[in-house]
């Protein structure tokens, strides 16, 4: 353009539309990381969204030979300091979104892996929020339409057997999972792991390296005493503490599954072990799945697998009591 000449209405109206779009942001800046042994590749144009992600993900390094998704955050620069509201979730057949307000906000193409997070500076000053709610939550969906199955369930292991701990919110999964690290189990997860799709016997990753509570926690486990409770995804306080702080002598991020038990906690004191009908696993995992449309049918397939498992329903009230009766379980499976 000749100097002394303006632009047209036209190109000014298409530089304008391109720059609400943000739709040529420059992503300078790249690392790999390994949430669940595979590896993600963050690209952003903020050098913070890396160091939130080392926060998050830094704490394992590659065990899997996959081809390394993608996941690309721009921050922009919008007016106002004001945090957004924790997202809402929107799904159709493959494709999924999270939605703060006009600009915090995730889209993803589940099938092909395709992503992108727009996020304000504002967002990303505030770490835990959008390491939970954003950055965490991207991953784990784009790992669970193609590599893994979330299970909500608990998982310890004794003598190389494991055996994931499930039931309502409450129950607990965490608590129980917990209390036998304590006396000698392995640990491999509290009250979320992920069933590895292309294995050819029921195996699943935890996240080992931290242990969650419940506020109450604090009253059945000394060593948790002045622990802070932070808020966790979808709004639930708890207390997240590093494996390395805990009387834990044995964690692995993965284990082989011997056995379901479906736990039901109760307040009075009773101790209720019993075998569940074949199938059982597969039918309410199935009932309890995160995933929706198109990839909730791969996982109700994958679930398969749990058919011929071994489950059982553990009603209890003292931790002790589930402890013996899951130690009873090992030496018959």
């Amino acid at each position: 353009m000749q100097e002394g000449h303006s632009e047209s209405p036209e190109i000014c109206a298409t530089f304008r539309l391109q720059d609400a779009l943000v739709c040529d942001m420059d992503l300078p800046y790249r690392r790999s990381f390994y949430p669940l042994g595979y590896s993600i590749e963050i690209v952003t144009n903020e050098p913070a969204v890396l160091a939130a992600a080392e926060q998050s993900f830094g704490h394992v390094r590659s065990l899997r030979q996959t081809t390394p998704l993608q996941v690309r955050v721009g921050v922009t620069h919008q007016k106002g300091a004001v945090l957004p509201p924790e997202p809402e979730r929107h799904a159709f057949a493959h494709l999924f979104s999270l939605a703060a307000d006009a600009h915090n906000q995730s889209l993803l193409d589940l099938n092909t892996g395709r992503n992108f997070t727009w996020i304000t500076q504002a967002t990303l000053e505030n770490c835990l929020y959008f390491r939970t709610n954003f950055l965490e939550k991207a991953v784990y969906l784009l790992l669970g339409a193609s590599m893994v199955t979330d299970l909500h369930a608990a998982c310890v292991g004794r003598d190389g057997r494991g055996i994931l701990l499930c039931g309502r919110s409450g129950a607990g999964k965490s608590t129980l999972a917990y209390a036998c690290a304590r006396q000698g189990w392995t640990y491999t997860s509290d009250d979320t792991s992920y069933l590895i799709n292309s294995a050819v016997n029921p195996c699943v990753i935890g996240h080992c390296h931290r242990a969650r509570f419940r506020p109450e926690a604090r009253s059945l486990f000394p060593e948790l005493a002045g622990r802070a409770i932070t808020p966790r995804m979808e709004g639930k306080p708890s207390i997240e503490v590093p494996i390395a702080d805990l009387p834990v002598d044995n964690a692995t991020p993965e284990a082989e599954i011997h056995a379901v038990v479906f736990l039901d906690r109760r307040a009075e004191d009773a101790l209720r072990f019993v075998p569940l009908p074949r199938r059982t696993a597969t039918e309410r995992m199935r009932r309890e799945l995160y995933s929706t449309g198109e990839i909730r049918a791969r996982h109700e397939e994958l679930l398969e697998i749990f058919s011929d498992v071994p489950s059982f329903e553990l009603q209890y009230c003292k931790l002790n009591d589930g402890i013996e009766a899951l130690e009873s379980l090992i030496s018959r499976i």
